[in-house]
């Protein structure tokens, strides 16, 4: 299957991928901070600048999107028909990464937790999972 999009088009809807700030991961910090959390974000300091860094509590929390990171659920099964070769190590690539700051940061002592972007389909559930791993 070819590209409908020209190369500028596709250029253009790629650069407007955002690592930061998503709607999962914005859903997720107004539900702790509403329940009185309080977290920085993106610390440069550590491995793979989590979403939330509670330092604290040394948990970090990353809001992962199913596709981009390569999760076992439906949405993070399907491949592009398109350029498939490209795609499968880009994921591959991220899955790795995202290993490699997992280790890290259980290295240096930080507890890592992880939401997927399916979980929040349930979002009261997901928030839930995180405050229990939080603790009060």
């Amino acid at each position: 299957m070819t590209d409908t999009l020209t190369p500028a088009q596709r250029r253009r809807t790629m650069q407007a991928v955002k690592s930061a700030d998503t709607k999962p991961e914005l859903l997720v910090r107004r539900r702790l901070h509403a329940l009185g959390y309080r977290y920085r974000l993106h610390d440069r300091r550590l491995p793979g600048k989590p979403d939330l860094v509670f330092s604290r509590r040394r948990t970090v929390v990353f809001v992962h999107g199913c596709f981009w990171h390569g999760h076992a659920c439906a949405r993070g099964a399907r491949r592009p028909a398109a350029n498939r070769d490209y795609w499968a190590g880009k994921i591959a690539r991220n899955r790795a990464r995202d290993a490699a700051n997992r280790e890290a940061l259980e290295a240096m002592g930080w507890r890592v937790l992880t939401v997927w972007e399916c979980e929040l389909r349930d979002a009261d559930a997901a928030v839930a999972r995180l405050v229990a791993a939080l603790g009060p």
